[in-house]
């Protein structure tokens, strides 16, 4: 009896390796970490389409349990702003701060991205990089935007001291 979903062993294997690539980057993803909207202020009326505003959100080491860092960013409104079209500025300003007991989820690299997002449709991401200062036991963290062919030299800085009784664990 034939089947009615009959499909030649070629096509299994390649199923199933498309499964797992969609499982690795499903894991890739969710090394990074998410943002929170904690909230925003609108900067110029635009009559149509969303205002400019500045926008608060919170990002959760997710290397790094009991740190939360806080970037306010441009936002462009307007119409091409509605429709994802425009570029935000360059501009961000980062507080990374202590809000929980300090652990860490494995070994750190010296410097690791641990979050991008994208600013526009042309390649303009927003970073945040983690830079850990083994001799001040502390964890650095800065960001910046760049773009594929010419990046920003704006950027932000801040630091979370780490108890001298807490060991960084570095790679």
């Amino acid at each position: 009896m034939a089947s009615l979903f009959f499909y030649d062993r070629s096509e299994r294997v390649s199923m199933k390796t498309s499964g797992w690539l969609a499982a690795g980057v499903l894991v890739a993803i969710s090394g990074m970490a998410q943002a929170e909207n904690i909230g925003s202020v609108d900067t110029a009326f635009k009559l149509i389409g969303p205002d400019h505003k500045v926008v608060v959100e919170a990002y959760d080491d997710p290397k790094v349990n009991g740190v939360t860092c806080y970037v306010s960013r441009a936002k462009t409104g307007g119409i091409s702003g509605g429709l994802g079209l425009a570029e935000d500025k360059s501009e961000a300003s980062i507080a990374c701060r202590q809000v929980g007991p300090i652990s860490f989820n494995g070994q750190l690299r010296q410097q690791e991205e641990v979050f991008n997002q994208s600013l526009s449709i042309l390649f303009k991401k927003l970073r945040i990089v983690r830079m850990v200062d083994a001799k001040r036991n502390a964890l650095v963290y800065l960001t910046y935007s760049d773009k594929l062919i010419e990046g920003s030299p704006k950027n932000s800085v801040t630091a979370v001291p780490v108890e001298r009784s807490v060991t960084i664990p570095l790679r």
